[in-house]
């Protein structure tokens, strides 16, 4: 394997780039990314870079002494993948030749449908996303999220910190539910009302109102919300229509193995566009969270560059974290997992404890909040039974 092309310039691709190198790759390195800037962090994006307090330059995951030899392209996307030839063709006409291929080309946040060209209503994911929602919350005003996810409830948080008045929309009767579980999901969600800002579940989104800019956000219920920035933070999906036609198998992301390898030997995908096999829960999960980027690709490369030989692969258990209102959230298992969850350190009033999710007695998850020590010594426990 003399040239290997990782498509995608975001926090998974550097990673198996620099995996790539690290593992003794000495050929080729090509790294193709839509975006015109150098790889960037993610996370800071809805917190300290949102709020003016950390600058583009903060951002930048490259260190300063820091050579990979790869060849970047920039500005510019992949239009499909010749996966048999593994041959990635991009929107200006090129197209680059490969022995390895590194899909790492993540996910887009979902817009809502009948607000295109309509000022004031965002989305964010990228840089330029969040340069645009820093300018418009810096006028203040009234701010309307749509989604109460990890996003959605970051961005409220910062808008609080300066000065709107903000409210949350959220279609489901408790947000977060899902990887959080329903119980202890509600207890985060009671951030938002400690703080001031409102919370409103159960009720989805029939429109915005406005000419030019958007007026007011008109929900399912029959109320309209007043608004003079929105925000759109419904979920992201993965970013793999470029890949229809490739051979690769496509679900819910690219469908890979434990190890991020495809159908296609020379092929492996990583970050939030991969979908890999959970040999805990016995099926396919896409993980988008920032540590999956970051670990995840040194396995895919190591099997990558082992060709066919098979290698021990056993991701370790999700974990993410959130920064609201000053607490800092980690969880880290498989809450779905879970028959009963409890408090095992300080309390849920407090707003610093530790739960811990056990199926059958035994822990299979575990959620801290302003508990990092504890936190920590949980995780590496879910991590030496395999969870």
């Amino acid at each position: 394997m003399r040239t290997v092309a990782v498509v995608g310039a975001s926090l998974a691709g550097l990673s198996a780039a620099r995996a790539l190198r690290s593992r003794g790759f000495d050929g080729r390195l090509i790294v193709i990314g839509d975006e015109p800037h150098r790889p960037y962090d993610r996370p800071p994006l809805s917190k300290e870079f949102l709020a003016g307090t950390a600058s583009e330059a903060d951002l930048a995951l490259e260190h300063d002494d820091e050579d990979l030899a790869a060849e970047w392209v920039l500005g510019t996307r992949a239009t499909g993948l010749d996966g048999r030839a593994r041959t990635v063709r991009l929107a200006d006409g090129r197209e680059f030749r490969a022995d390895g291929v590194v899909v790492a080309t993540g996910a887009a946040a979902r817009t809502l449908p009948g607000t295109e060209g309509l000022d004031g209503v965002h989305v964010l994911r990228t840089l330029d996303d969040a340069l645009a929602l820093r300018a418009e919350l810096a006028l203040g005003g009234r701010l309307v999220v749509i989604g109460a996810g990890f996003v959605g409830a970051e961005v409220a948080s910062t808008a609080y910190t300066l000065g709107l008045d903000v409210t949350l929309v959220e279609a489901a009767p408790v947000p977060l539910a899902g990887p959080l579980g329903e119980a202890m999901a509600r207890v985060v969600a009671e951030l938002h009302a400690d703080h001031g800002v409102r919370l409103l579940c159960g009720t989805g989104v029939r429109g915005l109102t406005g000419r030019g800019r958007v007026q007011g956000v008109r929900l399912a219920d029959g109320r309209t919300l007043p608004a003079d920035t929105v925000v759109v933070g419904i979920g992201a999906r993965p970013c793999v229509e470029w890949l229809a036609g490739s051979g690769l198998a496509l679900g819910d992301g690219v469908t890979c193995g434990s190890d991020g390898r495809t159908g296609i030997p020379e092929v492996a995908a990583v970050g939030d566009c991969a979908e890999w096999y959970d040999p805990y829960a016995g099926g396919h999960r896409r993980i988008e969270h920032w540590t999956g980027a970051l670990e995840r690709p040194d396995l895919a490369v190591a099997a990558l560059l082992a060709g066919g030989a098979s290698l021990p692969a056993v991701p370790r258990p999700p974990y993410f974290w959130s920064d609201q209102y000053g607490v800092r959230l980690q969880f880290a298992g498989h809450a779905d997992a879970a028959d009963g969850v409890t408090v095992e350190e300080g309390a849920l009033a407090d707003r610093s404890f530790l739960a811990v999710y056990r199926r059958a007695g035994a822990p299979v998850a575990v959620l801290g909040m302003n508990r990092p020590k504890p936190f920590t010594r949980m995780r590496r426990q879910l991590a030496a039974v395999g969870i």
